[in-house]
């Protein structure tokens, strides 16, 4: 099943430096998941001075419960960057080559 998740950071000080702070071991973590075949796409959210304030990730999980676990393990969950997280179930296109 695929899933959209929308993550905005949270807006309390220092979530920009939390944010950096966590970024390699957010970035291993979804690039190994990537290989795997579960990230689809995914990026940063920017404001108007192209300050990351979020992420969204396209993922596929066999079902909500995979998603879960990921996200309990997620460190940017974990550490509190994000705040606000919208999850929303999707079909994906089939692409002509």
């Amino acid at each position: 099943m695929y899933f959209a998740i929308i993550a905005r950071d949270n807006t309390a000080p220092g979530t920009l430096d939390k944010r950096l702070a966590n970024r390699e071991a957010h970035l291993e973590k979804i690039h190994a998941m990537k290989a795997e075949g579960t990230i689809v796409d995914g990026g940063a959210m920017l404001d108007e001075a192209d300050n990351m304030v979020g992420s969204i990730v396209l993922c596929e999980f066999p079902d909500r419960s995979g998603l879960d676990a990921y996200l309990a393990e997620e460190v940017y969950a974990s550490q509190q960057v994000w705040g606000d997280i919208e999850i929303v179930p999707f079909h994906r296109v089939a692409w002509k080559s």
